[in-house]
């Protein structure tokens, strides 16, 4: 699990999305390696334009949210009474600004709800009943019944001692052409979860976080990667030197020592890509700066 590149002309702009770290049957294999790779294909096109890290990171979550393979939008998780509850978050270093999102349960597409919070507000989360009004008044609401598909409600209906506990959170993180960084995540949490549980995804710092420097992500157990505020480690880590294939690496390590699981993404403001996890598979796929596609699911 190894991605090392030395820094380039950070005018090049790079991205890397996750589409979770688990244990990825050999069934959803191909599935999640075919989501990641046109989610970084459709972030890395809106980078050559000169667009946005932000707009990027976006419009690769949505990907991957509209895909019902992944634990994010359509196709997430039914909790405990049968509803879809979704958490997001997108954060922009060069601002150190963040829109987040928790529990909603009528919107399609959180990230684009996080977005709109994050441009539009002075607050930086809502959850619950306040962010199934603001999925209202930005135009963004669905009815909830359209979040659940078959799949799901088949899983659920089969009772408490089927619960498996995947990590199917998606992710991206990308640096634009004029060297500013973003990172956005999207999950409909874990299978069971208790009504109005909110796990690593939305939470700053430990989700997800995004500074002038450094922006990383997370996927799997949330409570561990909450323990240690993960991402704001990871990004504090490349702040003092570290680069971003040592930091992913000593970010899952602390998270093997408390028993946790999962993996990291992280990209710095010199394009250099890391990563790391600790479950049997996680899916993702990075364009770096001299353009070159990798995805991979199995560990190195």
């Amino acid at each position: 699990m190894t991605h090392t590149n030395s820094p380039q002309n950070s005018s090049n702009p790079a991205i890397i999305v996750h589409g979770g770290s688990w244990s990825i049957p050999d069934s959803l294999r191909e599935g999640h390696l075919v989501g990641v790779i046109n989610a970084v294909k459709i972030g890395y096109q809106i980078l050559q334009q000169q667009g946005s890290a932000l707009d990027a990171v976006e419009n690769a979550v949505v990907c991957m949210e509209d895909d019902p393979i992944f634990d994010a939008g359509i196709g997430s998780f039914l909790n405990e009474e049968g509803h879809v509850e979704l958490d997001a978050l997108i954060m922009d270093g060069s601002r150190l600004k963040s829109g987040a999102i928790g529990a909603v349960q009528n919107c399609k597409n959180p990230i684009n709800l996080a977005r709109k919070l994050l441009e539009k507000k002075d607050t930086m989360m809502l959850v619950g009943s306040g962010a199934n009004k603001f999925a209202k008044a930005m135009n963004l609401s669905c009815d909830p019944k359209s979040l659940i598909i078959p799949r799901e409600l088949d899983r659920w209906k089969q009772g408490r001692e089927d619960i498996f506990t995947p990590g199917g959170t998606v992710g991206a993180i990308a640096l634009d052409t004029k060297g500013k960084l973003a990172m956005a995540s999207s999950t409909g949490g874990s299978q069971y979860k208790m009504v109005g549980r909110l796990g690593d995804t939305p939470l700053i710092g430990c989700g997800g976080y995004a500074s002038a420097v450094a922006a990383a992500t997370t996927t799997g157990h949330g409570e561990s990667f909450m323990k240690i505020t993960a991402s704001k480690m990871a990004v504090d880590l490349i702040e003092d030197g570290f680069s971003p294939q040592a930091a992913a690496k000593e970010v899952i390590e602390k998270i093997r020592s408390i028993n946790g699981y999962g993996g990291i993404i992280i990209i710095d403001n010199f394009g250099r890509i890391g990563y790391s996890f600790n479950t049997s598979r996680m899916a993702y796929a990075l364009i770096s700066q001299d353009g070159s596609l990798e995805s991979g699911i199995d560990p190195k």
